[in-house]
């Protein structure tokens, strides 16, 4: 047996709520390991639907234990408020269902303020944030003033730890034109929530070493996507946590040897939210570029924002399925593509005048490519809900093995709904 990572192999949005849920069933443990609540999946359960943007998927299902890892930064407002929510849906999170890790970094109101403010500041420069807090509070991580949940169970040493960390937030503050921050606003803040988020507080990596000597199944949950990691991604328009599948073994306190197969989860087609460069991206008003948005509903989970919607680019998760380590890929919403007559795959890239076959790390580089397209047949014949290869018309599977050349990689689920028993299996990643 296995333990799984399940990552995003494009720009995030791949559809890795529905097949971590899939998974799910066959584990005993599913781990955030990265990011905050500017993830969104989305999990379509008999009809009902759940939208989660910090909670691991599997919490949904009764039995399953859910972590999230010290390698997240976690907003503990939004994550009493996603509680509650559930609570709303018929789904209890507890203490025994939900545990997190006592080193975890927290996200303040003053991370979600600087990062608006720096956001608007920056003009046509703006990366795109989501505007939650993520970037600055592992800003103050790394800076090694981020006061952790484990802070709040000691709130006489607290006051230092706030002193510390307004020296640098107040002077950024004032340097922008916004009001200072209180000492005591904030203590009171932090003191009045404790008790609520304390109850699930573990050491989150005893706890998985234990459970995997016991042989329990760990499923490993990334946020965002591959190619928004902020060593390997289109970086500045990345996030800003490491999304690839090592980041597993840090995130969660495991060795990298407990983490077993490298599920990769990819569209069918490509999308990505905000600014950054888009090789393969379909003009604003194409036809074709509005079917697919339209079709498969390509709107931020977290943000409401339209992604912009393009060909699937084999260069991208070609090198994504290298830098993750990839071992096998689920592709998503292949039904999307139904009645499309012809179908481009890029399969290269035009730099000033010279084909590549890789993306430069350069910003400016990434901006000039000029994508190289190989034009596939398509298909009429409906692939949605379609449960085995034989439901499947010949040019869909054509089009799927071509992929599996082009990216070096076998796929191993594909999923052609978002209900997820409408999933064809080709090779269980558990038993792998």
């Amino acid at each position: 047996m296995a333990n799984v990572v399940v990552v995003g192999s494009q720009w995030g949005d791949e559809g890795k709520g529905k097949i971590v849920d899939w998974l799910s069933e066959q584990a005993d443990i599913v781990v955030r390991f990265q990011g905050g609540h500017n993830a969104g999946h989305t999990l379509v359960i008999d009809g009902n639907i759940y939208k989660l943007s910090l909670l691991p998927s599997g919490v949904v299902r009764q039995g399953k234990l859910s972590v999230i890892g010290n390698g997240v930064v976690l907003d503990p407002t939004a994550l009493l408020e996603e509680i509650e929510r559930l609570r709303e849906q018929g789904v209890a999170v507890t203490p025994d269902s939900l545990r997190i890790a006592e080193n975890v970094t927290l996200i303040l109101p003053l991370h979600q303020q600087l990062d608006v403010a720096r956001e608007s500041a920056s003009g046509a420069n703006r990366i795109g944030t989501t505007g939650r807090g993520i970037g600055p509070a592992y800003e103050d991580k790394v800076g090694r003033r981020a006061i952790r949940l484990m802070d709040l169970a000691d709130l006489q040493m607290l006051n230092g730890k706030i002193e510390r960390l307004l020296a640098h937030h107040n002077a950024l503050r004032r340097g922008l034109g916004m009001e200072e921050v209180s000492p005591r606003a904030l203590y009171d803040q932090l003191a009045a929530v404790a008790p609520k988020v304390l109850p699930y507080m573990d050491s989150v990596w005893s706890l998985l070493d234990h459970k995997r000597r016991e042989g329990k199944r760990i499923l490993f949950e990334g946020a965002q996507g591959a190619l928004l990691d902020i060593d390997h991604g289109t970086y500045p328009y990345v996030t800003s946590s490491n999304t690839v599948a090592s980041q597993a073994a840090t995130g969660s306190g495991m060795g990298p040897s407990s983490v077993g197969y490298v599920l990769g989860i990819c569209k069918a087609y490509t999308t990505r939210v905000g600014s950054g460069p888009f090789p393969s991206e379909l003009p604003p008003g194409d036809p074709i570029g509005d079917m697919i948005g339209e079709r498969g509903r390509e709107f931020g989970t977290v943000t409401g924002r339209r992604r912009r919607c393009g060909w699937f680019d084999a260069v991208l998760v070609r090198q994504t399925v290298r830098t993750s380590g990839i071992d096998g890929l689920a592709l998503t919403k292949l039904d999307i593509l139904d009645g499309i007559d012809e179908i481009k795959v890029c399969v290269g890239y035009h730099l000033d005048g010279r084909e590549i076959d890789y993306l430069p790390a350069g910003e400016h580089a990434q901006a000039r490519l000029v994508p190289i397209f190989e034009t596939i047949e398509g298909w009429q014949a409906p692939t949605a809900r379609a449960r085995s290869w034989a439901d499947l018309p010949a040019p869909a599977i054509k089009y799927v093995r071509r992929i599996e050349e082009l990216v070096g990689c076998p796929v191993a689920l594909l999923s052609t709904s978002p209900e997820r028993e409408d999933t064809i299996l080709v090779t269980n990643p558990f038993e792998n």
